[in-house]
């Protein structure tokens, strides 16, 4: 990613020693829950300069996005301590009208999640105007002019198109374009960027971190990263502060503390990287899951007699061994998670093609028939805050596939089987009457985890399991799957967008665009000698 590696700039702005933009001295954020008083960030200070890119980095619940918040005082029902100096002035002493003069015109953010941060009722362009005529006043026809700009800018394609659509309209990567089009509306200062890149594909990863630093060295502004992403940081920031648990435990230059962590958390953080250890599979090991000829099409009405057709998936033949993980990768899109769907009959495409589990075909069954079998395969979603039932406890959403298909089993043989499942992806018997909500998103997936594997299926589909994870969690999770893998003998069909997970996780890979498999191979000769074009291009977009 050598177009976002940071540029040379001049000795005083790098080490902070030129009177800073941005002064944080001491912060103090305390939220009350209840009457009672929980204090999240303690003591936090650290500085940002002129034209400088600033990474803020932790894990979940560090307090990093509590930070970046802070600065244009966003929590309504936060106690703030210390003081944050914005170009001299101290922003926590701002009355609200003030404050409302510098959100979005001195101090821009690009939120995390573009869905929830757009107004869905209001189109791209109109939300990028209000800015403009709020801060500048300007006509309604200028604002729109400047808009149009700002999405060319942003390198939006059909700007003029795009300017008049609403947000569910636009693609994840448009979206975020969109947001950085607003947040640059007014030419802030300081831009804050809270976790840009989240679940974003590699590529447009790329586009979008090279975009921030073009725009950056355009207009001569100063950046705040807020993300857990380390490579990401490693190739954008000049200077990098460490949260956890709301304090600030090592800050300096990202090249020296990430060649040199002092302190034992940000070393742990550093050394998070998913490890490849996988057990070989025999090669006597039998074809568990077979395919060929697979398609699948969605069907929609255009009018009243004319519908459209859209090919997901397009002649998709695999192999899947006993044991063997087979990585399954490609941009959003490419008919990845379809094809996964459709392997275990779950799609609601038409599909088409052959599907045989263990030697039997399962593509020709009815629901009826093929009930037995779903006990053989099961599946842990992207998402697991949405894939739990928020009113069911631990031991009802591990048990119920188990009291399905083991019928024969007692309550105390069902809990029994429960707790063991529980203790073998690492979590205790004492959870078993806790909700969803009341678990982190590590604990959560484990808990998916733990549900699919109770009934020991002999294939596992993972759709993106560690996408929105921390990388320590995110390595945990991993190593535990390829603890059970060995345990139980079960084969994955591992779905990801995540070239450094896929490498470390799978023995064969498959690489797919636009529904078709583009290449296909042993995991490390397809890394390290790709053949198509497209393969290569996903593999350049990986940061070092």
């Amino acid at each position: 990613m050598s177009a976002t590696t940071p540029d040379a700039r001049s000795a005083d702005a790098a080490s902070g020693a030129a009177a800073p933009l941005l002064s944080v001295e001491n912060l103090r954020v305390d939220f009350a829950t209840a009457g009672v008083s929980a204090r999240v960030v303690e003591d936090m200070s650290f500085s940002i300069a002129p034209g400088e890119r600033f990474a803020l980095v932790g894990e979940s619940g560090s307090g990093k996005t509590v930070t970046a918040y802070s600065l244009l005082r966003l929590h309504s029902d936060a106690r703030y301590g210390g003081r944050i100096l914005f170009d001299g002035r101290d922003l926590l002493s701002l009355s609200e009208r003030e404050m409302r003069g510098v959100r979005g015109r001195d101090i821009a953010m690009v939120f995390q999640e573009p869905m929830s941060a757009l107004n869905p009722l209001y189109s791209i362009g109109d939300q990028i105007c209000e800015t403009i005529e709020l801060h500048e006043g300007l006509p309604r026809a200028q604002a729109a002019e400047r808009a149009l700009r700002l999405l060319e800018r942003v390198r939006i394609a059909e700007p003029r198109r795009r300017f008049a659509s609403l947000p569910h309209q636009l693609s994840g990567g448009q979206r975020q374009r969109a947001m950085i089009a607003m947040a640059l509306a007014c030419h802030p200062r300081l831009l804050v960027a809270d976790e840009p890149t989240t679940a974003l594909d590699v590529t447009l990863q790329r586009q979008i971190v090279e975009l921030l630093a073009e725009l950056q060295r355009e207009m001569g502004m100063a950046v705040l990263l807020i993300t857990h992403d380390l490579p990401l940081v490693r190739s954008f920031a000049d200077r990098v502060a460490v949260m956890q648990s709301g304090r600030l435990v090592e800050t300096g230059p990202a090249r020296e503390v990430f060649d040199a962590p002092r302190h034992p958390y940000t070393r742990r953080l550093v050394d998070s990287r998913p490890r490849r250890d996988l057990a070989p599979v025999p090669e006597s090991a039998p074809v568990l899951l077979r395919a060929s000829g697979l398609g699948c099409r969605f069907e929609s009405r255009t009018g009243w007699f004319s519908r459209h057709i859209f090919e997901a998936v397009q002649g998709v033949g695999l192999q899947l061994a006993r044991g063997e993980t087979l990585g399954i990768v490609g941009e959003s899109g490419s008919g990845k998670t379809t094809l996964g769907m459709a392997l275990l009959r779950l799609s609601q495409a038409r599909t088409t093609g052959a599907i045989e589990l263990g030697g039997v075909r399962i593509d020709t069954m009815d629901r009826r028939r093929l009930r037995p079998l779903r006990r053989r395969m099961q599946v842990v979603f992207q998402d697991p805050y949405n894939a739990l039932s928020p009113r069911l406890t631990v031991e009802e959403i591990v048990g119920e596939g188990l009291a399905l298909h083991r019928p024969e089993l007692d309550a105390a043989r069902l809990r029994e089987a429960v707790v063991r499942v529980l203790e073998e992806v690492g979590l205790t018997a004492e959870m078993l009457n806790r909700y969803p909500h009341e678990f982190s998103g590590g604990q959560r997936q484990r808990i998916a985890i733990a549900r699919a594997v109770v009934l020991q299926p002999e294939l596992l589909l993972l759709d993106e399991p560690t996408s929105s994870l921390d990388v320590s969690v995110q390595r945990q999770v991993l190593e535990l799957l390829s603890g059970l893998q060995r345990i139980h003998g079960m084969s994955y069909l591992f779905i990801t967008h995540d070239l450094q997970v896929v490498r470390a996780m799978a023995h064969r890979v498959m690489v797919m665009k636009d529904g078709r498999v583009v290449e296909a191979g042993e995991t490390e000769s397809v890394f390290a000698s790709p053949v198509h074009p497209y393969t290569r291009e996903l593999l350049a977009a990986v940061p070092d």
